[in-house]
This record gives structure tokens, sequence and C-alpha cells, in this order.
């Protein structure tokens, strides 16, 4: 559009602000939000170049929402556009979530504090089943994706498979089906994006040239890619060196693998995080999760900042320092420096080959698979979080390879299971927002320990 004037790096830092600011309710809302800013309003991309971008976040790990940012920032000016938007889409989210854990650590076992967190934990319970509906609508479109997403499930709710190993297998089987040239596994597309118009992209201000800039040339890209992958390498090393027994160390190391391995969006990530930050390494309870999955799901931001809590709950209590709840903050940083340092690498280094990583039809088949295989991990997810929430007592089932967590049934917590039936109600029946939801669910929690 020659007769819109090109905004400048500061005009587009108030943008991000703005979007980072309203960005609620998981990538779904914040893609929303997006698309209505950029596409609708300012008219800076058109739809067709939106979806393209889109589509492309989604091939990599890590948060989609914020890398949709990152690379928009990088379309409009390059290396320094990336990063503002990059950084603003995250900040409001780091200094919400880091609040809410000071006060969580400080006041979390204060009657009204913890009445609060009651009802905001089935709430989330009914986000997250809400969560393995949508994707399994998007994701699975036919027998094979259905038979992965189950094999799935079976592998980490019984067999207790890690999941790289999932996300792995399920690759390999997206893979091969393409090459094979079954019909199962012709790549689909990404989300659609949202608006009842169409923008041209030639009526956008960035237009429909594909060439944008020598500011975005690949070597700019890659080297901007190599400091990322320095800067959040870096500390990684330097604790792995000179403290490898420490809390830190394995903060730095567990998320750093979460961030190069992390398809699938938050829900899935908390999996993993199921696993080992409350199995293996025990730095925060399953209820405490749900607690954390309540912050993030009511602050701006990411779904995957609830990892600076865990972050944050992990080295309050192992650390050892005399000041644990500067441990605390040090630790929940940690987390999300080594989770969204990679981000930025990811589209400095696979912003320029964007058109083939999009025609690889072997390439979407694998990532096909993997959301498929998502599907899956996530409806774990939704048990696991049921059986600690609503039952207050749990038994582990060992035979053979099969290792289970079942409920006691005896054990059942009456308030926490009406609690989530109103949930599931208000969100399927009702249709009411998550905001309006996790709120009702805070004040039902409120009444039934004081009213």
């Amino acid at each position: 559009m020659a007769d819109q004037k090109f905004p400048t790096l500061i005009e587009a830092a108030r943008t991000w602000a703005r979007i980072a600011a309203l960005s609620f309710g998981g990538p779904a809302g914040q893609i929303s939000v997006m698309h209505r800013i950029l596409v609708e309003e300012k008219r800076w991309l058109g739809d067709d170049r939106f979806l393209h971008a889109l589509n492309f976040c989604m091939l990599l790990p890590g948060p989609e929402a914020q890398q949709l940012a990152t690379y928009i920032g990088w379309l409009m000016h390059g290396v320094r556009g990336a990063l503002v938007a990059g950084i603003l889409f995250i900040l409001p989210g780091v200094i919400a979530i880091m609040g809410l854990s000071w006060i969580y650590a400080v006041w979390g076992d204060v009657g009204f504090v913890a009445a609060a967190f009651f009802g905001l934990k089935a709430a989330v319970l009914a986000i997250v089943l809400q969560a393995v509906i949508r994707l399994g609508r998007r994701a699975l479109k036919n027998r094979a994706m259905l038979a992965i997403a189950v094999a799935s499930f079976i592998a980490i709710f019984g067999l207790n498979m890690p999941f790289p190993a999932i996300v792995a297998c399920a690759a390999l089987i997206g893979w091969a089906g393409a090459s094979a040239g079954l019909a199962a596994f012709t790549a689909g597309g990404g989300h659609g994006a949202p608006g009842t118009t169409h923008l041209a992209d030639a009526d956008s201000l960035l237009g429909q040239s594909e060439q944008m800039g020598d500011h975005r040339t690949r070597a700019t890209a890659f080297r901007a890619g190599g400091w990322a992958v320095l800067f959040w390498l870096a500390p990684v090393v330097a604790l792995v060196i000179f403290a490898p027994q420490s809390v830190f160390t394995d903060i730095a190391t567990f998320f750093s693998k979460l961030a190069v391995l992390t398809f699938g969006g938050a829900y899935a990530v908390l999996a993993w995080v199921a696993q080992g930050a409350v199995g293996t390494y025990g730095w925060l309870a399953p209820g405490e999760m749900l607690d954390g999955l309540g912050m993030a799901e009511t602050t701006p931001g990411p779904l995957i900042m609830v990892l600076q809590f865990v972050g944050y709950m992990g080295a309050l209590r192992e650390a050892g320092w005399p000041m644990p709840l500067l441990a605390g903050a040090v630790g929940g940083l940690l987390a999300t420096w080594v989770t969204f340092a990679p981000c930025f690498a990811w589209i400095f280094f696979g912003a320029p080959f964007m058109e083939d990583l999009r025609r690889n039809k072997r390439l979407g088949a694998a990532l096909s698979a993997v959301t498929a295989a998502v599907v899956g991990v996530v409806l774990n997810l939704a048990i696991w979080f049921s059986i600690h929430v609503i039952w207050r007592q749990v038994r582990v089932v060992d035979a053979g390879p099969v290792s289970l967590e079942l409920p006691v049934l005896a054990s059942i917590d009456v308030e926490a299971a009406a609690l989530s039936i109103c949930a599931l109600i208000a969100v399927f029946r009702f249709k009411l927002g998550i905001p309006a939801v996790l709120a009702g669910a805070a004040g039902i929690g409120l009444l039934l320990r004081y009213g």
C-alpha cells in the first residue's frame, strides 16, 4: 500500500506492547488478537502472509504465538524488530508470573489464597480437556492419526515412555508414511486465520513480494541466530561446568531439553513437566502444577510461562540459599531464559527458508503425526490432573512394563468433583470464556471455604 507510511520501530513497539497486554486465553486467543490488530486494523500484512507465517511457526518447537510475533517483527524490521516483538510479547507474563509466584510462596497456605487456587484447579481441568477436543478436531483427520494418538496415550499413561521418544516415533511414522505415498499422511494445514474478511497481500503494507529488504538477508538472520544460541547455551554450559549438582543446573538442562522438543504447545509440554519436575525432581506437587497453570491462564502472554513458576518453586525449595525467595526468582528467570532464547534462534535460522519448509510434504506429514501424538499426550495430562485434584489418595500399580497411577475411589473430594463438573458445564454447555470461568471458579472456591 503505497499510501500508507511504514511504521518506525518505536511505533511498532507500541503496537506489540498493546498486543502483549491483550494476549490472554492461550495461543488461539493470542493469535486472534494479533490477526485483528496487525491484519484487520493496521493492515501491515495480508491474510495469506499471516497464515503462511503461522504455518511456518507451527513447524518449530516452542510457543507458536510468541514465535509468530517474533517472525512478523522480523518481516517488518529485521532482527531488531524480531527482538522487540518477541521480548515485548512475553514481558507482561514474565512480570505477572514472577509476582504471583512470590505471593504464592509467601501466602500460598493462607486460607483465602488456598481457597482461590482450589477453585482455579477445577477450572483448569475443564480448560485442558477443551484443549484436547480442539486439538483432536484439527489433528485427527483419519484413522491413522487417531491410531497415533491412541498409541501415544498408552505409551505415556501406561508405559511411562518419555515425551521426546513419543515425539520422535510419531515424526518417523509421519515421514515414512509420506515417503511411501500413503494418503493418510498427506500434510494438512495449520490454523485458519480468524476474521470474516480477506485482506490480500498486495493490499497490505508489506505487499506480496518475497524479497523483504537487505536487513532481512540470510547472512544477517544466521548471525542473529548464532548469537541467540550463544546467549541460550552460555549459562547452561557455565552451570554444568561450575555447579553440576546444583538445582539451577537441573533447571537449565531440563528446560533446555523442553525448548528443543516442545512440539504441540504448552499443554504437551506440561505432560513432560509432570513427568520430570513432579515425578523425577520433586520440585512441586501435582496440585501446585495446576496452581501454576491457573496463573498462566489468568495473565497475559504464552501459557508456557507456567514453566517460570515451576523453576521458581524448584529453586525456592532445593537451592539451599539463605534467601529462598531470591533463589526462587533466579530459578524462575533461568527457566524463562532457556525456554525463550531458543525461540529466537529457530526464527532467525528458519526464516530465510520459510517457503522451502512449507513446501516439504514429508516434513509436513511428520509434524502432522507429531500433532496427532500430542492429542494423546494432552489427554494423559487431563487425566493425570483430574486424578490428583478430584481424589485425595492415589495408588501406583506396577505390572511388568505397565505402571499406572490410579485413584483410590473412596478418597474422592466431593467439592472438587462438583466444582470440576460446574467448570465443564460452563466451558462446553454455556461456551464461557476462559477469564470468566477462572474468575467464577476462584469465587466459588472462596465461597466453599468461607461461605
